[in-house]
């Protein structure tokens, strides 16, 4: 399986709801509905969550179950730069996906050890040790989680405003998109795809597979954090939730809708899982059968991703 990358009529059409997406805060607060400026940013934000992983299980064919730990390792950074005084997002935000990516660094170089069903639950089981070791520090809220007192600034413009906040994630998800893309063109990207592939053959190369997968894991746990340290700003708290194994399953299923492998994947499948669940939510009291129902007619009449509706791949 390649990993697929967007045709030219597909790069029009990201630049055309680009431009919506740049103009979709003034409209909503024109009709006076702002209160959807916070759902779109939080749909921006688990799109960025959802490509990480992506970028992990698609271009690097590996599956973690344990991606919530750098999604919320992220949060709870941000939270913590914030009550120590630091309240620079310019600063912070690196230093979530800086903690984040070092995390990724060290239960990879374990995982990564081992193959199929042996690293998934390895990675579960390193996911569930930074949840407990959370939850057990009273310094940083215990089962509480840790508040944000107020939301930070950006290169000096507060994001306090909720339309800030959302072009500040709908900027980073742009530019993890560039740079993704980049990255499948780059020697680096041609190789991890190439050890995906085929690793036995790549070894016998001569290739360090071990560490091809090793940074490939570590950007995006990097990228997961950045996405965790945005939405504690959203919602003034980073969350033991976001740390647990479900959130993991989460992303994964946002990934299989979207369509692994595919560059918009995450994106897709984000925006397709958490439109549908603010939709159902609003008209059917058991909207969690709903949901279930739609999603298992995604995968039967979609078997490679939602994404994979607007274009033949070609990899």
């Amino acid at each position: 399986m390649a990993f697929y990358r967007p045709t030219r009529w597909q790069r029009s059409l990201t630049i055309v709801l680009l431009t919506l997406l740049l103009g979709l805060p003034m409209l909503l607060n024109s009709l006076e509905q702002g209160f959807y400026i916070g759902f779109a940013t939080r749909v921006l934000i688990f799109s960025l969550a959802a490509t990480s992983l992506n970028l992990v299980l698609g271009f690097g064919g590996m599956v973690s179950l344990g991606h919530a730990a750098f999604f919320g390792a992220g949060a709870y950074i941000a939270a913590i730069c914030q009550q120590a005084g630091l309240s620079e997002a310019l600063l912070a935000l690196p230093l979530a996906m800086l903690g984040a990516g070092l995390l990724a660094l060290l239960i990879g170089a374990i995982s990564l050890r081992t193959r199929g069903v042996y690293f998934i639950m390895i990675t579960l089981a390193f996911a569930q040790m930074v949840y407990y070791l959370f939850i057990s520090a009273r310094a940083w809220g215990g089962d509480d989680g840790l508040p944000l007192s107020e939301r930070m600034r950006f290169a000096g413009f507060s994001l306090v405003d909720d339309a800030a906040l959302y072009y500040l994630a709908l900027g980073a998800l742009a530019v993890v998109m560039l740079l993704l893309g980049r990255l499948t063109e780059a020697r680096f990207g041609r190789s991890i795809q190439a050890i995906r592939e085929n690793e036995t053959r790549m070894e016998a190369l001569g290739y360090p597979v071990f560490t091809y997968r090793l940074v490939c894991f570590a950007l995006g746990g990097a990228v997961a954090g950045l996405a965790g340290a945005l939405l504690a700003n959203l919602t003034g708290l980073a969350s033991p939730a976001l740390l647990q194994w479900t959130q993991s399953g989460t992303l994964l299923v946002m990934v299989i809708i979207g369509g692994v492998g595919y560059l918009y994947g995450g994106v897709v499948g984000a925006v397709v899982l958490l439109l549908l669940e603010e939709v159902l939510l609003g008209y059917f009291a058991h909207w969690h059968i709903v949901l279930g129902l739609l999603l298992l007619a995604i995968v039967l009449f979609a078997p490679k991703g939602v994404a994979a509706l607007f274009g033949r791949p070609r990899g």
